[in-house]
């Protein structure tokens, strides 16, 4: 069965905050002091945020959102699948929807910042690593110089 077959991959804006925390920690990302309080207004203050469901169970097995101004640019962030589920397609399919969105609305810069071992999967979808450049994160006004 494909991905497609398996699961409804959708654009939402508004999602149970449960689901959504269930995908955060299965990528490592959920943090127990956050608010989950939150969650429905990181959603609803998304460019573009997906979600797959089995059609099956009904269950949230997937997300990912694509952050954006709306004009010029867009980054995909937060693609995670259940571990269950992986390996059938539905991330791919979940940054499918993702750059359709973005490239309906006339962005075509889309970037994502790939975790260690996952290039292989965004190269099958069109991504190359950005040479010359080095994603960075903030860490606090004490800089090392």
């Amino acid at each position: 069965m494909s991905a497609r077959e398996e699961c409804m991959v959708t654009i939402v804006k508004e999602w149970d905050t449960g689901a959504l925390m269930n995908l955060y920690r299965a990528g490592g990302w959920w943090k127990e002091e956050w608010d989950p309080v939150e969650i429905p207004r990181l959603v609803r203050s998304t460019f573009a945020f997906v979600v797959a469901v089995d059609r099956t169970t009904k269950e949230t097995v997937g997300m990912g959102r694509a952050i954006s101004d709306g004009v010029s640019d867009a980054y995909i962030q937060d693609l995670v699948v259940l571990p269950a589920f992986r390996g059938r397609g539905i991330g791919r399919a979940i940054l499918e929807k993702l750059v359709d969105v973005c490239r309906q609305r006339g962005i075509t810069w889309i970037a994502l910042v790939a975790e260690p071992g996952t290039a292989d999967f965004y190269r099958c979808s069109g991504f190359e690593p950005m040479e010359g450049h080095v994603p960075m994160h903030y860490r606090g006004k004490e800089g090392v110089c």
